[in-house]
């Protein structure tokens, strides 16, 4: 009796034993698959980042080119000095919203994606969080960019035109905009359509398309600022759950 009783217990220990490690393999497996898998989200995170970076430096430093220009119309300083240089253009949106607050996003992002690839401790899960957040900066200072070069491109440049037909003679203002205060001008409407108003502007020589390329160059890379900088929020929100970088 006692004998049969030992080999149960034994029989019964084999059974047990097998079964733990049955589920310890299973759990081993569950465990390397998810492994797997957070290594190749965090792949597709540190690609992603080495991708837009980069990018968003391009188009920042062009920004802050673009609107430097519109600083000097014709290229010449003296109707920067004078002050005779449109609201929009002084308010350098393409300098401090597309260009400053982009770059340093920018920087940030290609500098962590950068950093060590291929290694289990680049990009930390705190890096991603910085670089969210420095990526949503950067997408509000684009769409100010955006906001305020659409509005520079509505109004038309600042300049000094004939307005006797008005009754007040040669004067520095937006023709296209507005006349002594009047109601909107009929050719505000329609000035970027119609190049022949654009002779309404004596000086600075040649401001008019100065001032419509520009504000357009800077609407398009704003509007190319805010997608990447979205698209890197998401990649941001998405390092901070799995990494940065490859794994291992």
């Amino acid at each position: 009796m006692v004998t049969e009783q030992w080999l149960l217990e034994s029989r019964g220990e084999r059974k047990m034993s097998t079964l733990l490690s049955h589920c310890s393999r299973r759990t081993r497996i569950s465990c390397l698959g998810n492994s797997q898998a957070l290594s190749r989200v965090a792949m597709c995170v540190g690609r992603c980042s080495r991708i837009v970076g980069p990018c968003l430096l391009v188009l920042g430093t062009f920004s802050m080119a673009a609107n430097v220009l519109l600083l000097f119309p014709g290229g010449t300083a003296k109707y920067l000095l004078e002050g005779h240089i449109s609201k929009q253009a002084k308010a350098v949106p393409g300098v401090w919203g597309g260009g400053l607050l982009v770059l340093l996003a920018a920087t940030y992002t290609a500098a962590v994606g950068w950093r060590c690839p291929g290694c289990s401790g680049c990009g930390t899960r705190s890096n991603a969080f910085i670089s969210a957040v420095l990526s949503k900066l950067a997408l509000l200072g684009a769409a100010a960019c955006f906001v305020l070069s659409g509005v520079g491109l509505t109004n038309g440049p600042l300049c000094f035109y004939n307005a006797s037909e008005y009754g007040q003679g040669l004067l520095w203002g937006y023709p296209f905009l507005d006349v002594g205060g009047q109601e909107p001008d009929a050719r505000a409407g329609n000035y970027l359509h119609d190049r022949s108003t654009w002779s309404i502007c004596l000086e600075p020589a040649g401001v008019v398309a100065w001032n419509v390329v520009l504000f357009s160059l800077l609407l398009l890379l704003s509007a190319a600022e805010m997608v990447l900088a979205s698209l890197q929020v998401l990649n941001g929100c998405l390092g901070c759950l799995c990494g940065f970088c490859e794994g291992k």
